[in-house]
């Protein structure tokens, strides 16, 4: 079993667990786009406390050249981050959104 079926069967028995979610995401991202778009989409949604997400989202849009679905995940996941008084994940939400901006300049 590899690492993706393996995760894909622990949510089946832990569904609110956002951090499988996440690993499906990260797993899908090796192979499959649709699926990884699907997976990040359902975890913003269902989890949008789980702060893990809105950096490897953004990025993950971008690269599919979803530049405004990008930056308004930055933007969500900045908000978080403040909120949660988490300095450095804030610092780099805010980083990568800035270099969006740069390159889309």
């Amino acid at each position: 079993m590899n690492r993706l079926d393996y995760l894909l069967e622990l949510h089946k028995e832990q569904p609110n667990d956002p951090f499988l979610l996440y690993g499906i995401a990260l797993e899908y991202k090796k192979t499959d786009h649709a699926e990884t778009g699907k997976t990040f989409d359902n975890l913003l949604t269902s989890f949008p406390d789980y702060l893990a997400t809105y950096y490897q989202a953004a990025e993950f849009f971008a690269e599919k050249g979803s530049y405004e679905k990008a930056l308004e995940i930055y933007d969500t996941g900045i908000s978080l981050a403040a909120s949660l008084n988490e300095m450095k994940t804030l610092a780099e939400l805010k980083n990568a959104k800035q270099n969006l901006e740069i390159d889309l300049m």
